[in-house]
């Protein structure tokens, strides 16, 4: 008989030899005691592949999920940017009123205190080109 090598058929072997010795227990009445402890070994081993295999099918469920919550936030922040914009055309990029929905409205270079106005400010030269 071939060894098996996957952990599935070597566990389906197992079952299978305890059956066996199950069934030849007048036979072997020495080897009782080894059968219940294999038996016992058994269950606590399928038990802890069907514990694996739930944290696998939670693993692959969780990127999953976060591929998901990744694609949903983008949407959601495409979704808020085109109301921002929309917001902006209602209102206009200076509103005030933008303001209340969190967007910071275009505030121009109004003088106030502590500013100067556009004419006071030295003229810019203009770089003339200089001959070759």
């Amino acid at each position: 008989m071939t060894r098996e090598t996957t952990l599935v058929r070597k566990l389906g072997d197992l079952g299978k030899l305890i059956a066996a010795l199950a069934a030849h227990a007048a036979e072997l009445p020495h080897l009782e005691g080894v059968r219940l402890h294999l038996e016992q070994l058994l269950k606590a081993t399928l038990a802890a592949v069907q514990e694996h295999s739930a944290l696998m099918a939670l693993l692959a469920n969780k990127q999953d999920t976060r591929q998901r919550l990744l694609r949903l936030a983008g949407d959601t922040q495409r979704v808020a940017t085109a109301v921002r914009k929309m917001l902006q055309a209602h209102y206009g990029i200076d509103s005030e009123k933008l303001a209340e929905f969190g967007i910071p409205p275009r505030r121009t270079g109004k003088t106030g205190p502590g500013r100067s106005s556009p004419g006071d400010r030295p003229a810019v030269r203009s770089a003339e080109p200089r001959p070759l």
